[in-house]
């Protein structure tokens, strides 16, 4: 992939299978990293000195960890304990904290592992199934009006009208405009209660446009502005069986999605890389186009 990126011819192979393979992840790989290397100012040939980066084209997704952070209901929030924080005899200043979470809270991946047994854990999910086109389906009035709103394939088939057929590689989002109750427990998840999961109201992906988006395109994964890619009062998690199952995780809490436009934007996210990870917190971006 090195090679594709500097315009260089692949490197031998044996089989025209090993052909495809390279034409295949050099078409994947070869726009996003052109896109990252615009935005910092580098050009496609090689290394700028001293590039600069163009901050009015990355879009921070992630929302920031501390006391304030939702956590499912079930789940203790995150703790930072300060340790060591001043001058040392030295003469020199010094900090270091320990902090406990839970896997899923805040802006996080699920991993496969999550809701399919076998499958991915967060340490083994690749970085390209991190990264891709930010397909954004605007939901916003629907969720207005209905607090357990689930998009449906009919969302999906009149983004497709507009823009053309969802690439491969994609990151499907919905965008429901959620987080305009961050960090209000009681808004964002329906209730306040601690261990509370009978009065969760949110919305999320249906079943059908999860199958829909796994038997019809290609997809890498998929996120939401809210807690959970199923809707809040889901019992049975289907939408998460249905997606981990395909070995594909998700993102969930997914922070500044009305800044971003419907397409043309590079979604970029580094989970934790926790070893056998059920899940993992996030920092997530957006490259503008």
């Amino acid at each position: 992939m090195g090679g594709a990126a500097r315009g260089e011819p692949p490197p031998p192979v044996a089989s025209r299978r090993g052909v495809a393979l390279w034409v295949s992840r050099a078409a994947r790989v070869g726009p996003q990293l052109l896109l990252l290397l615009a935005v910092a100012g580098m050009p496609a040939h090689g290394v700028a000195a001293g590039p600069a980066i163009d901050e009015s084209r990355v879009v921070d997704l992630t929302y920031t960890f501390d006391d304030t952070t939702i956590y499912w209901p079930t789940e203790d929030g995150f703790h930072l304990q300060q340790g060591p924080h001043g001058f040392t005899p030295q003469g020199y200043f010094y900090a270091a904290n320990h902090f406990t979470t839970a896997e899923h809270g805040g802006t996080h991946m699920d991993a496969p592992i999550h809701f399919a047994q076998g499958r991915s854990t967060a340490d083994q999910v690749p970085l390209p199934a991190t990264m891709g086109p930010a397909v954004v389906v605007d939901v916003r009035d629907a969720a207005a009006a209905d607090r357990d709103y689930r998009l449906t394939v009919a969302d999906l088939e009149r983004w497709e009208a507009k823009y053309g057929r969802i690439p491969d590689g994609a990151i499907v989002l919905m965008r429901s405009d959620w987080g305009r109750f961050w960090p209000n427990r009681r808004d964002y998840l329906g209730t306040a209660e601690k261990g509370d999961v009978a009065n969760l109201h949110f919305p999320g992906f249906s079943k059908e446009a999860a199958e829909w988006l796994l038997a019809r395109r290609s997809i890498d994964a998929i996120g939401v502005d809210t807690p959970s890619i199923d809707h809040g009062p889901s019992k049975t998690f289907i939408v998460h069986q249905t997606i981990n199952g395909a070995n594909k995780p998700a993102f969930e809490n997914v922070a500044n999605m009305d800044k971003l436009p419907e397409q043309g934007a590079l979604f970029v996210a580094l989970p934790m890389k926790i070893g056998g990870g059920s899940g993992a917190p996030a920092r997530i971006m957006a490259v503008l186009p």
